[in-house]
């Protein structure tokens, strides 16, 4: 008998979340351009205006996965450190892309991130944060890394205002999905767990205060795709001047 694939829940421990992502992380990408008919790239490139990287700039790329987004931002000639959790997905990560002299990868925990506070000018965190137990937390630590006056954008799976959009999307989560990642994915179970961790996750706003209570300032939103996704951007405040 076949083992039984690694299948997370919404208990979001982080044992099963690192290790089901591990088992997909080979044909991740390819996966998530097929479910998202294409729209990955469409969010990605929005993300990537929205962090507005610049030659010079260190970003941190939370939950990078094997580094598609990554390697978006180094293109501008910033240094980008790509940081995840699954070893597994580092490990492909490097394998495609460590040949990029301005990308590193770093296996790193959301909620308690290996940097020194005030290390980066710019933070994201696309897709991930959904998946991160104590997501408030995460919301501190990347706070506690980005140097005042830095920039945080995350991109996540949101709650469509339309209430007759949303409808066709729950469907096409709950009938079309599954049987579409069967065919694509070796761990077809996990898209069972995505789609539950996005019915679980709140919406726009109540992110934005999460962001808020965290400590950010300006912060904004725009839906993307009708509201499947969010991009969220804020600011940390600039310290104080010494009196």
């Amino acid at each position: 008998m076949s083992p039984e694939p690694n299948r997370a829940d919404l208990g979001k421990d982080p044992a099963r979340v690192s290790g089901m992502f591990d088992e997909v992380a080979p044909g991740y990408d390819r996966t998530n351009t097929v479910l998202s008919l294409g729209n990955d790239r469409l969010w990605r490139a929005a993300t990537t205006r929205a962090v507005a990287p610049r030659r010079g700039q260190r970003i941190l790329d939370l939950a990078a996965g094997t580094g598609a987004s990554s390697v978006a931002l180094a293109g501008s000639g910033a240094e980008v450190v790509a940081a995840d959790f699954s070893p597994g997905m580092i490990a492909e990560g490097r394998r495609r892309h460590g040949s990029i002299p301005n990308l590193s990868f770093v296996e790193a925990d959301a909620t308690a991130l290996p940097f020194d506070d005030d290390a980066f000018d710019a933070v994201t965190i696309s897709f991930g944060l959904r998946n991160v137990v104590e997501p408030k937390k995460a919301l501190a630590e990347m706070l506690r890394v980005t140097k005042p006056g830095g920039r945080i954008v995350v991109c996540e799976f949101s709650q469509p205002p339309s209430r007759a959009f949303n409808g066709l999307y729950r469907f096409y989560n709950d009938r079309i999905l599954p049987v579409v990642a069967k065919s694509v994915s070796s761990n077809a179970e996990a898209y069972d767990y995505l789609n539950e961790s996005i019915k679980d996750w709140p919406d726009q706003q109540t992110l934005a205060a999460w962001m808020r209570e965290a400590g950010w300032t300006e912060v904004a939103h725009r839906n993307l795709s009708f509201g499947i996704v969010a991009l969220h951007r804020a600011v940390k405040p600039a310290t104080e001047p010494a009196r």
